[in-house]
């Protein structure tokens, strides 16, 4: 696993336009559900991922608001296997998760 350039990650948030970079090492997403249990539900579906991948998210949940964000603590900023997991974190919401 390698850090990425600026130019690779520009490049890969052109396809998450829900996807923010929040620093140098950060990138942050808001998710909003139609109730409390449908948030926590996803972050469930989210974990189970995580822990799958041993590479785990910082998650807020706000009442029907939920938060992420994401960086290779290793790698000291943003590698394939961010954007891997916010690809994966972004099909379980379009599944169904809202």
């Amino acid at each position: 696993m390698e850090r990425l350039s600026e130019e690779q990650i520009e490049k890969e948030l052109e396809k998450l336009p829900d996807w923010k970079r929040l620093d140098e090492k950060w990138i942050g997403r808001r998710y909003r559900f139609k109730d409390f249990l449908n948030g926590v539900r996803f972050v469930d579906k989210v974990a189970e991922y995580a822990e799958s991948k041993n590479h785990h998210p910082f998650i807020s949940i706000d009442y029907k608001i939920v938060t992420m964000k994401i960086s290779s603590w290793q790698m000291k900023g943003l590698t394939d296997l961010d954007f891997e997991m916010v690809n994966h974190f972004d099909e379980l919401y379009e599944k169904g998760a809202k």
